[in-house]
C-alpha cells in the first residue's frame, strides 16, 4: 500500500506570498488516500493538503524533522488556515514563525482539507464520507513521509486539531496510536453522547435533499447532516446516504446508538492502553466555550480514574478567540518537549 500511495499521489507546489514571508516555507500539495475512494458523497479523493515546512529545511539538506499533523474544524479549510482567503480567526504560518522565533524547535506542520459536500468530514469512517481515520494516519502520513524529509518513525509525529479537528484528533488518536506520540486537542467537539436529540432540529435536517440545501442550511443543521453522514451511513438510502436520529417525527435509538458510540466520552474506556502509550497528552478550551469547556472537564476526570498522565487547561476565552496564540504559546512548546527530534 505504501508504494500504491507514492505512485499514485503526485505534488503540485502552489505560489502563494507565503512563501516569500520570512519564517517557514509553504506549500499546497495534492495527495490522493486509497481510503477515500468510493466514498458515496462523491467527494474526490485527492485532497489538498498545505504543508509548512520550518526555517531551516531548505538550508540544512541532510536533516530530517519531525511532523505535526494539524486538523481544521468544521465549515473550515486549510485555505483558511493557512490565510489562502483572507483574513480568518487563525493564521498557521504566523503563528509558528511566531513560536519558532521564540525558541520553539523546528518541525513540520502539515493539514489536509477536509472541507466536503456536508462540510466537514467528522474525521470518521463510513462509506458515506470515506475512511478519513485511514486518510489522515495512513494516506497521508505515507505520502509525507516518501515526499518530506521527516523522521520516520511513531516518536517523530504528532496530531492536533481544533473543535472539529479536535474532535478528530481524539478519534484518530485513539484508533492509531502506534502511528502518532503525541497528541493535542484544542476545544474538542463532539465529546458528549446526545441520547436526546431535538426532534424539532431533525425534523428540518430530514427536509434537506439537495446540494444548494445542504449549503444554504444554519451551521447547526449543516453539522446534524455531516455527523449522520460519518455516524449513521446508509449505503441504499441514496442520494444523501445517511439516516438521521429522528424519522417521522420519532427517535429512532438504534440511530442515537450509533451516534453514542462515535462520542469521545463514551469510546475513550476501549481505548485506555492506546492513550497511555502517548509520550504527551493535551486538552484544553476557553473558560466561555461554555459547552466545550464542560466536556473537557469531563474527559479530564475520565484520564485522571485511569491514571493517563496527560494536561488539561482552561483559559480565558471563547471557542475561537486565542486559537493562534495558544498555538505558538501552548501547542508548539508541548510536541518541542514530547517529540523525538534526533536523527
Amino acid at each position: 500500500m505504501k508504494g500504491l500511495v507514492a505512485a499514485l499521489a503526485f505534488l503540485m507546489v502552489v505560489a502563494s506570498p507565503l512563501s516569500a514571508q520570512p519564517g517557514g516555507h509553504f506549500e499546497r500539495v495534492k495527495v490522493y488516500g486509497p481510503a477515500l475512494l468510493g466514498n458515496l458523497e462523491g467527494d474526490d479523493p485527492v485532497r489538498d493538503v498545505s504543508v509548512y515546512l520550518p526555517p531551516g529545511y531548505q538550508q540544512n539538506t541532510d536533516k530530517r524533522y519531525p511532523v505535526v499533523y494539524l486538523l481544521h474544524g468544521y465549515t473550515d479549510s486549510d485555505e483558511r488556515w493557512f490565510g489562502l482567503r483572507g483574513e480568518h480567526f487563525v493564521n498557521v504560518p504566523r503563528a509558528m514563525d511566531a513560536a519558532w522565533a521564540a525558541g520553539a524547535k523546528e518541525m513540520i506542520i502539515v493539514m489536509p482539507n477536509a472541507f466536503t459536500r456536508y462540510q466537514g468530514s467528522m474525521y470518521s469512517s463510513s462509506v458515506t464520507t470515506g475512511d478519513w481515520e485511514a486518510y489522515v494516519a495512513r494516506d497521508l502520513v505515507t505520502y509525507i513521509d516518501n515526499h518530506y524529509r521527516t523522521l520516520v518513525r511513531r516518536e517523530s509525529r504528532g496530531i492536533a486539531g481544533h473543535s472539529m479537528g479536535g474532535y478528530g484528533a481524539l478519534r484518530i488518536g485513539m484508533k492509531y496510536p502506534g502511528v502518532f506520540a503525541a497528541l493535542y486537542a484544542m476545544s474538542p467537539c463532539c465529546m458528549a453522547p446526545n441520547m436526546h436529540p431535538s426532534i424539532e432540529q431533525m425534523t428540518t435536517a430530514a427536509q434537506v435533499q439537495t446540494q444548494g440545501q445542504i449549503d444554504a442550511a444554519p451551521f447547526g443543521i449543516k453539522a446534524m447532516l455531516a455527523s449522520a453522514a460519518a455516524w449513521s451511513p446508509n449505503p441504499i438510502k441514496g442520494p444523501l446516504y445517511y439516516d438521521l436520529p429522528v424519522k417521522d417525527g420519532e427517535v429512532q435509538p438504534d440511530i442515537v446508538a450509533l451516534w453514542a458510540a462515535n462520542a469521545p466520552l463514551a469510546m475513550v474506556h476501549q481505548y485506555i492502553p492506546a492513550l497511555k502509550s502517548y509520550q504527551a497528552l493535551h486538552l484544553d478550551a476557553g473558560d466561555q466555550d461554555v459547552g466545550i469547556n464542560a466536556t473537557v472537564h469531563e474527559l479530564d476526570g475520565i484520564l485522571d480514574a485511569y491514571d493517563i498522565p496527560h494536561v488539561a487547561e482552561e483559559y480565558p476565552g471563547d471557542h475561537v478567540n486565542r486559537i493562534e496564540e495558544r498555538l505558538s504559546s501552548k501547542l508548539m512548546p508541548m510536541f518541542s518537549s514530547s517529540l523525538v527530534f534526533e536523527q
